[in-house]
């Protein structure tokens, strides 16, 4: 009976990961020689071409990526079990790694984790970076749950799983008043300085494909990546902002903001993105089943 080199293994997933051996020997930390002998000695032991060379990088064979979907189950599993027992999870202390993207409402985020916090059993860990930055502390099972206003694929090549777990409608808010009760969408659009989510964000493309269909040009007064931001300039800049009632929930109950409007097919989507893992964490369960039965206020 033949055993598996999980060294060779190990160093065959570096350089698939990588798609070039230079790379992957630097940050191994070994020669290219003794990369390409680890290699070549896998491909010896299963029978197979793992890769096929296209320049300088290297292409994986269709057993090679049959291989590639064993490593990653097997060396993500290594990972979440030193998580569990470095964290303490294996002896029930429940410690919560939220990651959020760093533009998602504050809001959003006090809501969904609202049934855990305070819980003496439970601690709370909260992390904030771009998706593409919390994706790889997921797949390495340094996090336990991404926040995100932004879907990612998942597929057999993919160590995670994105459901949404909210929608919100978007709305047009502004100061209370005269102003607000007379506004009328698109007429009115003009009249006050107007505030928007920045270019690259889903709720922006979506009101530039409204405006378009109304024929409207604007000329906006600020565009804003961060909606805790873009939430303070629509309390405090006079001006009118296109926002997800969420993130201005506060002011519109408080009357310092007054919606104007809710923008027809214009909504925000909210993702929970889990790591596929053996063992489930009874907060995660929790959070994640009060947002499938659709038990989750946002505003």
């Amino acid at each position: 009976m033949r055993d598996l080199n999980f060294h060779h293994l190990y160093y065959f997933w570096m350089v698939a990961k990588e798609g070039h051996l230079t790379r992957a020997a630097e940050k191994l930390h070994v020669s290219q020689s003794a990369l390409s002998s680890q290699i070549r000695q896998l491909q010896e032991q299963l029978g197979h071409e793992l890769f096929t060379r296209e320049g300088r990088s290297l292409r994986l064979t269709e057993t090679g990526y049959l291989v590639l979907e064993y490593a990653e189950s097997i060396f993500n599993l290594g990972s979440e079990l030193l998580a569990l027992t470095e964290s303490g999870e294996l002896q029930r202390l429940q410690r919560l790694r939220i990651g959020s993207v760093a533009t998602l409402s504050r809001n959003f985020q006090e809501n969904f984790l609202q049934p855990v916090i305070g819980e003496p059993g439970v601690k709370l860990v909260i992390r904030s970076a771009s998706l593409e930055e919390l994706l790889e502390l997921l797949r390495v099972h340094k996090l336990d749950l991404i926040l995100s206003n932004r879907a990612v694929p998942t597929d057999t090549s993919t160590p995670w799983r994105c459901q949404q777990i909210a929608e919100q409608s978007v709305c047009v808010v502004g100061p209370p008043g005269k102003a607000a009760r007379a506004f009328r969408f698109p007429r009115d659009l003009g009249e006050l300085p107007l505030l928007l989510p920045g270019p690259g964000s889903e709720i922006r493309s979506q009101f530039d494909l409204l405006c378009s269909k109304h024929g409207i040009e604007f000329d906006p007064y600020a565009e804003v990546d961060d909606m805790a931001t873009l939430r303070l300039l629509a309390r405090d800049s006079g001006g009118i902002a296109v926002v997800p009632e969420v993130v201005v929930q506060d002011e519109l109950q408080g009357g310092k903001l007054q919606r104007y409007c809710v923008l027809d097919n214009v909504v925000e989507r909210f993702y929970a993105i889990t790591a596929k893992r053996h063992f489930e964490l009874a907060a995660l369960q929790t959070l994640l089943e009060r947002s499938q039965q659709g038990a989750l206020a946002l505003g």
